[in-house]
């Protein structure tokens, strides 16, 4: 049975199902200081990312993660958490994060900083909404590691702004991946997925049965 969450093209080689896109949200864990708008922008993110057929990756966090994951499982999406925390009983009784909405999360015992590196790097691409210190950290990462990176515009925030002017300030031009700003979630995303195609249609793998090498194939 074909594998329900790959992209089109992959669908009848289960094998492959490690292809799925994986699309990782940075935002703030607090919202109280944005309109109340910014939880049904979050949620549409997330049904974006789940009509994409593309697997959803966060911080297991609370805030605009949170509700990005809420709007994903509306529309069936699997989420994967990256915890801070070692452990489910530190991620509930010492971090106080929650597990709604996770469909796997992944204990890294490293802290916030150390979490923020391998949520990043575990993505194809980032989308980056509204947030604070933590959400520049991932972006900063991103940005390092050349990944496509999707910013997410809003009148109701100026984070995309904050983006704008390190990008500026940074005087590194053409050393990132693929930059989008746009304020429409779907737009967003399907610029990230053809980013991550892209990206693909350049690397190669080993393509036989027995998993111990052999011809070296494009598959996409």
């Amino acid at each position: 049975m074909s594998h329900p969450y790959l992209h089109p093209h992959l669908r009848n080689n289960d094998k492959h199902a490690y292809f799925a896109h994986k699309i990782g949200v940075s935002g703030s864990a607090q919202v109280d200081f944005l309109k109340d708008t910014v939880k049904e922008t979050a949620k549409e993110l997330g049904r974006s990312i789940a009509r994409h057929n593309a697997v959803l990756i966060n911080g297991a966090t609370t805030g605009f993660p949170y509700y990005v994951a809420a709007g994903a499982k509306e529309r069936k999406g699997i989420c994967m958490g990256m915890s801070p925390a070692e452990s489910e009983e530190e991620h509930v009784n010492v971090y106080r994060l929650p597990l709604d909405y996770m469909d796997v999360i992944t204990y890294t015992g490293f802290g916030y900083a150390g979490r923020d590196l391998l949520f990043t790097r575990s993505c194809d691409a980032i989308v980056l909404g509204p947030g604070r210190v933590g959400t520049i950290h991932e972006f900063t990462i991103a940005f390092e590691d050349k990944k496509p990176i999707g910013i997410l515009q809003s009148p109701d925030w100026e984070t995309d702004e904050i983006f704008k002017t390190i990008i500026e300030k940074s005087h590194r031009k053409g050393e990132s991946g693929p930059i989008f700003f746009e304020s429409d979630p779907d737009v967003l995303i399907e610029k990230l997925i053809a980013a991550i195609d892209d990206t693909r249609r350049k690397r190669y793998v080993y393509k036989n049965d027995d998993g111990v090498g052999g011809k070296c194939e494009v598959i996409l």
